[in-house]
């Protein structure tokens, strides 16, 4: 059917991290405040509610472009996803390793 590709939000903090003089890695978690009160904050406003309204937004397009799409499952994977899952209301199940689980299966069904 096809589908969406777009940076892992690790990509974005270390590109943000790696391209800039003065900017450190920060914590991966929801800033106190939407609005940053210091540099760090700011940083967490930037990047992890930057990429909640890019998941939210991005399901809900994907999701109107199918047919039936309402009842479509996200599954949130990778590194942080389960930092997002409490956060994201869109997200359904969590697993962290589903391209490696799904090579194990098909190297499984090929042995």
């Amino acid at each position: 059917m096809g589908g969406s590709i777009a940076p892992g939000v690790g990509v974005a903090l270390d590109a943000l991290v790696g391209r800039t003089a003065l900017l450190q890695k920060v914590v991966m978690e929801p800033p106190p405040n939407a609005i940053g009160r210091n540099t760090a904050h700011a940083i967490q406003s930037g990047i992890f509610l930057g990429y909640l309204g890019l998941v939210e937004g991005l399901v809900a397009r994907l999701k109107a472009a199918m047919p039936h799409g309402e009842r479509a499952q996200v599954i949130a994977t990778g590194g942080y996803s389960g930092v997002f899952k409490n956060h994201a209301p869109v997200i359904d199940h969590v697993a962290p390793l589903l391209t490696l689980d799904g090579l194990r299966i098909l190297y499984d069904l090929n042995a």
